[in-house]
């Protein structure tokens, strides 16, 4: 993965502290490093803690003149949130390892194709949801956003009862499925 121009400017707009570009890449990043952190043992403040720090040496690469971002923004943060975090439990002696054999328990491609993969599936569905129309959409965010149940969603939607809501919320998953995978194969 090498960086594009686009984050090259991103980059240098950061050591201008640009609120918008540092706003825009925390949005980006920070759900990654939560991930990461809260799967090794850490909990939320943790991973909160653990990105603003790699925040904070992103800020400072990017003042510094001669330094030279040579891979991506995602790539950097995560492997700086990766070592502090891996510090962090060193210290803290949650687990006996030594600092050669951390590349065996998370390696960070593996964890940033996952990402990039839910990532597509995510927008992919949100894709699918947007065509599906109403009274679709309602109903199938009432069930599994809401966690309404059937008799719930047959009374609001005006069905006669809690089965004929659960016959059509599962012909609107079946058009959901379609225009999904429809989606998904051509991107």
């Amino acid at each position: 993965m090498s960086i594009t121009e686009q984050e090259k400017a991103v980059f240098k707009a950061i050591g201008r502290n640009d609120k918008d570009a540092i706003e825009s890449v925390y949005k980006e990043n920070y759900s990654l490093i939560q991930h990461f952190v809260v799967y090794n043992n850490g909990s939320e403040d943790d991973a909160r803690d653990i990105f603003q720090e790699a925040m904070m040496v992103l800020y400072e690469k990017a003042k510094t003149p001669d330094f030279e971002l040579t891979c991506q923004i995602k790539t950097y943060l995560y492997s700086v949130s990766r070592r502090l975090w891996l510090k962090k439990l060193q210290y803290a002696r949650r687990i006996e390892t030594q600092i050669e054999n951390f590349d065996k328990i998370a390696p960070v491609e593996e964890d940033l194709e996952d990402h990039e993969k839910l990532t597509k599936q995510y927008m992919t569905m949100r894709a699918a949801m947007g065509k599906i129309g109403e009274p679709c959409k309602s109903l199938i965010e009432a069930f599994y956003v809401h966690h309404k149940n059937m008799q719930e969603i047959a009374s609001f939607f005006g069905y006669t009862n809690a089965d004929n809501a659960k016959n059509q919320k599962y012909k609107c998953l079946v058009r959901l499925k379609k225009l999904f995978f429809a989606q998904y194969k051509n991107s």
